[in-house]
């Protein structure tokens, strides 16, 4: 194409595209290639274009202009033309109206107004990025960007709202922005991230509004790793390593203020992190930010994946005390400390029920449930719920190991009805069940007390009600050395037959309940009963 009857025929090879250009014509317009041919009239300038960084697209254009024809300049194509001329040192200096000022203008006037023309042609110049920032073309769409999201910061997108209601809060519109839709607009997290990071750091240093800035950092994280893993296929080692290197850079961009993203989302993305096994820095990064909100998360968010652990060891226990950690020395308000309580007892009753939970991690979340409950000075109920939980799931443990599990209980902090349910609980270990009736003979004795402190002369049937706490006194200390005794025998005993008496029939015999078969004779407050609906009791 474009050949010239003249014998100074250049032939020159872009990709697989021939062109044929006429060396004199090229040089009028070229002071590059003036110049090697004032040096040298023979030489060869195939090897020199070559060097020339330049697409068969871009160069056909330079080829039109050199040979008269109309050139047809767009955003997407302006980046690279005005790359290409700069490197043929086609300028105002070695030709009038030539076209690197040509191609200055047009994208002086026509792309760095508009906020969409500008994502054009920085897409445009993914190829030739390194002589997109040596010519300056990079700095001023950046400095245009900066200005524009001052201006106004909805270009960036939306900013998230955290929603108390619906709970899980995401990237939805509200009813403002559906009734008052702006026009469509090109999406900054188009950009691959060698152009997204700087750009984002310098919004971030002139100081956009950190919600919309935090808004776009997590849609960029949903496109580009989030929605590649949605199928849950095998990665490739390099597409591994480039999602992770994308998190980790986000994790740096990201604001730390409260409330900019919700809870759940900041979980979704310490769960990639985990999972694309980032550096400890960027995993620790989500979890400051988590435990700043923490107050804010559900029960099936602190479900965090173990990293580097056998299959039965699933959670990570280890992040979710760092979490804890973060959130008591970063919060002071008292319905918080009971939100995460609260938050943290219904994750022991949840994990709970996992048959593949070892005891040691269900302990250790136990400890960490019971540290969370003292804070703001309630009851153990709900701990004393996981534990019931997972007592009944996992029936096979020993006695000592049911002991192990409830040595986190303290029954002077549970309410009178969780500790009538633990009195009469068969899956608790006897050693358990008797800590438990010896604090209701404690408990009665303080109440006593009270009321005899209150009332300077005691009648006679509050000295009748002591008479009768001496006795159970003594009952008690009876039944825990019985106890003793039993279970010294079922240890003794590789199984118990079934056509024997049970350790709980003995139990109700030693309190003077009825032997009867029939659950309608009873006549023994030990009878079975279903778990409350209200909290597992």
């Amino acid at each position: 194409m474009f050949k010239s009857a003249s014998s100074t025929e250049l032939e020159v090879h872009v990709g697989s595209v021939h062109f044929g250009l006429d060396k004199e014509l090229l040089a009028s317009k070229s002071a590059k290639v003036a110049a090697l041919l004032k040096e040298n009239s023979n030489a060869d300038l195939s090897c020199l274009l070559r060097d020339i960084p330049a697409d068969s697209e871009t160069f056909e254009l330079v080829a039109r202009f050199c040979h008269g024809y109309a050139v047809q300049m767009s955003s997407e194509n302006i980046v690279p033309l005005i790359c290409l001329s700069f490197q043929l040192g086609m300028d105002e200096n070695h030709c009038n109206n030539n076209l690197l000022s040509k191609a200055v203008t047009f994208f002086e006037q026509r792309v760095l107004p508009s906020w969409n023309e500008i994502i054009k042609a920085l897409r445009s110049s993914e190829k030739s990025l390194q002589q997109t920032m040596q010519v300056g073309l990079f700095d001023a769409c950046l400095q245009a960007m900066v200005a524009k999201a001052l201006d106004n910061p909805r270009h960036l997108g939306e900013p998230i709202i955290i929603s108390r209601n619906d709970g899980d809060g995401g990237d939805k519109p509200n009813a403002k922005r559906r009734l008052f839709a702006v026009d469509w607009q090109e999406d900054l997290t188009t950009l691959s991230l060698q152009l997204y990071e700087p750009i984002i750091y310098t919004m971030k240093q002139h100081e956009v509004p950190p919600e919309y800035i935090s808004a776009s950092i997590y849609r960029y994280a949903k496109k580009w790793i989030f929605c590649c893993n949605s199928k849950r296929e095998t990665l490739s080692m390099y597409k591994r390593k480039s999602q992770r290197n994308v998190i980790e850079t986000l994790e740096k961009l990201l604001p730390h203020g409260r409330e900019l993203l919700p809870c759940t989302l900041l979980f979704e993305m310490l769960r990639f992190a985990v999972d694309l096994e980032a550096s400890s820095g960027c995993r620790h990064g989500f979890e400051i930010r988590i435990g700043k909100q923490l107050d804010q998360a559900k029960v099936n968010d602190l479900l965090i994946p173990s990293q580097g652990y056998a299959k039965e060891v699933q959670y990570d226990i280890e992040c979710i005390r760092r979490i804890l950690k973060v959130f008591y020395g970063n919060y002071d308000d008292a319905s918080g400390f009971i939100t995460v309580a609260e938050l943290m007892e219904d994750f022991l009753a949840e994990v709970a029920g996992d048959m593949d939970l070892m005891i040691d991690t269900f302990i250790s979340l136990a400890e960490m449930s019971m540290a969370a409950a003292l804070g703001p000075k309630r009851n153990l109920d709900g701990i004393y719920r996981g534990i019931d939980i997972y007592l009944e799931k996992h029936a096979y443990l020993t006695e000592k190991e049911k002991e192990q599990v409830c040595k986190v209980l303290d029954f002077r902090k549970m309410s009178v009805e969780a500790c009538e349910h633990a009195a009469k609980n068969e899956r608790l270990p006897v050693r358990v069940v008797v800590q438990v009736l010896f604090m209701a003979q404690l408990n009665l004795r303080e109440t006593l007390a009270r009321a005899a402190y209150d009332d300077d002369k005691p009648g006679e049937e509050e000295d009748e009600v002591r008479v009768e706490m001496e006795k159970m006194s003594i009952k008690v200390k009876e039944l825990e050395k019985d106890c003793h005794e039993m279970k010294k025998e079922i240890n003794n005993r590789q199984r118990v037959n079934k056509g024997k008496l049970s350790l709980w029939s003995e139990m109700k015999r030693k309190f003077g309940c009825s032997s009867s078969t029939n659950t309608d004779d009873l006549h023994c407050p030990t009878k079975k009963k279903k778990l409350h609906p209200k909290w597992g009791i």
